[in-house]
């Protein structure tokens, strides 16, 4: 019986192997075997790289230049924005004007509000035309081009234009 069971031991107290251990992996076959792994691995991230190259990582920006309908419903000097845009169109007695709605000061997005626009981060309110009424933004939010009429305008947010510059509608 003792036989028996010396057979299914892995080892013995004596040092002797049994016959069903498996062999030692000597060092040099280690060696080949990881380095083949690692060459493997590292073609299959640089395939996984190379095929990821055809697909930009950038962000399609909406076209700084875009066309813009205006209600015609819209009150004088209310501001009428373009969903998805920093601009507000603006319609007064002297005719149709664009007005971006990004703050003088530090940048922030203006909202429009019942006096014109306010700026939610530092306090600073605008007038219809874009004129400060109360700091500290330091100068009139910035007047855009706009070019159109009868209500269908092309609006060119990369050009900015002297305040005061307006289409008559």
């Amino acid at each position: 019986m003792c036989d028996r069971l010396e057979g299914l031991v892995t080892s013995t107290p004596t040092g002797r192997r049994s016959r069903l251990d498996p062999e030692p992996i000597p060092r040099r076959d280690f060696l080949g075997l990881s380095s083949t792994f690692t060459a493997a691995a590292a073609l299959l991230f640089a395939t996984v790289g190379m095929l990821r190259l055809p697909k930009a990582a950038v962000l399609p920006v909406p076209a700084r230049k875009f066309r813009v309908t205006v209600p015609e419903t819209l009150p004088l000097g209310a501001a009428f924005q373009p969903p998805g845009r920093n601009v507000a169109v603006v319609r007064d007695a002297d005719g149709v004007f664009a007005v971006s709605l990004i703050c003088t000061h530090l940048g922030c997005i203006v909202k429009p509000s019942a006096t014109g626009f306010d700026c939610p981060c530092h306090g600073s309110k605008f007038a219809p035309d874009g004129s400060v009424t109360h700091g500290p933004a330091p100068v009139a939010l910035n007047w855009i081009e706009m070019a159109g009429a009868d209500g269908e305008y092309t609006v060119d947010e990369s050009v900015t234009v002297a305040q005061g510059t307006r289409i008559n509608a």
